[in-house]
């Protein structure tokens, strides 16, 4: 395979973020994918989302599996750490790497066909144990390396390319997602830059496992009318939940804000937030009233996008282990092998 390399010559009156890099730094090489996929505009939000959160690009460790989402960290952040698993074991190997250092940031990019299907039991273990990761799944509803059979995340009644119609009820990850515990969950459409960016530094920045379903159309064998997850339909059924931002930790800025009204928020950096207090009476801290919306919006026909649950004080599986803050692969033998009377101990304790 024939790979395409980006210059690495720079223009030098590029824009630089607080860390001294330009958005060029965070992007990987040019990439195969079909002309016009939504997998690429994923790719792109998250190389903006790591410019703005001015993260050095050494610090992340990006994982995937197999498929065409899996081939999108190639694409993106081409300084960091990556590992391609094998299909649908991202999310354990990304565990076990998360346990041996814990000082990097984990971005987890799986698919439909590889979270919902033979990564399923991988997916749902991830989020029911509190592994901080950013897992992104880019779902398009199809197996688009092998010409555009229905994944599992398929809509009951969508036609395919073909003229089949689905005949299966789809698994949602979201709702999934909700009801394993994961203390991030969102939902996204790969052609709503301004709202993707967003979830993903909030994920990027999230003590805990976050999750965002990221509805990505296949412009070769999912982007025809009948199905439910092509670049028209998601336009025409999309509902979003929350107008949102991200900022970073600074000094607490309180506002006294109504339902329904616009404010103007002066920000540290002189800058001005527009806020636009949309739907009163949702509240993204209520897991089961995030299902209950979720599902009653699916009934009409909608698709929610937003930040749909947050936990705030989100705890992760190095809270749950009681593991040391250094990370493990750092430790030495004195700290690995405290002796024998320590191993006495231990052992007494178990007795």
């Amino acid at each position: 395979m024939t790979y395409i390399a980006k210059p690495r010559l720079h223009h030098p009156t590029l824009e630089k973020n607080a860390v001294g890099y330009t958005r060029r730094d965070y992007e990987g090489r040019v990439s195969t994918l079909c002309a016009g996929c939504g997998h690429d505009s994923i790719s792109a939000a998250i190389v903006q989302a790591c410019w703005e959160l001015d993260i050095e690009p050494h610090r992340v460790a990006k994982l995937s599996g197999i498929g065409c989402s899996s081939k999108t960290p190639d694409y993106f952040l081409g300084a960091s750490h990556g590992f391609n698993t094998v299909h649908g074991r991202m999310p354990s190997v990304l565990t076990g790497a998360n346990l041996a250092n814990r000082s990097l940031l984990y971005l987890g990019v799986s698919g439909d066909g590889d979270s919902a299907s033979i990564g399923l039991g991988q997916f749902a273990n991830a989020m029911r144990r509190g592994v901080r990761m950013a897992y992104i799944v880019e779902n398009n509803g199809v197996y688009g390396l092998t010409k555009g059979q229905f994944s599992a995340t398929a809509d009951r009644g969508s036609k395919s390319k073909k003229g089949v119609v689905n005949s299966d009820s789809p698994v949602d990850l979201v709702g999934l997602a909700l009801q394993l515990g994961a203390t991030y969950v969102a939902r996204s459409f790969s052609g709503d830059k301004a709202q993707l960016v967003p979830l993903i530094k909030g994920a990027m920045s999230h003590g805990g496992a976050a999750f965002i379903d990221v509805i990505s159309p296949c412009v070769t064998f999912n982007n025809h009318g009948g199905s439910t997850k092509s670049y028209d339909y998601i336009r025409q059924h999309n509902e979003a939940v929350s107008r949102i931002d991200f900022m970073t930790p600074g000094e607490e800025i309180t506002i006294a804000h109504d339902p329904g009204t616009v404010l103007d928020v002066p920000q540290p950096d002189g800058t001005t937030l527009r806020l636009r207090k949309l739907h009163a009476d949702y509240d993204p801290t209520d897991r089961f009233g995030a299902l209950a919306y979720m599902n009653t919006a699916a009934q009409q026909g909608e698709v929610v996008t937003g930040l749909l649950y947050l936990d705030p004080l989100a705890t992760d599986l190095h809270t749950a282990f009681n593991t040391t803050a250094t990370p493990l692969n750092a430790l030495g033998k004195a700290e690995l092998c405290p002796g024998a009377a320590a191993l006495d101990r231990i052992n007494a304790s178990l007795r």
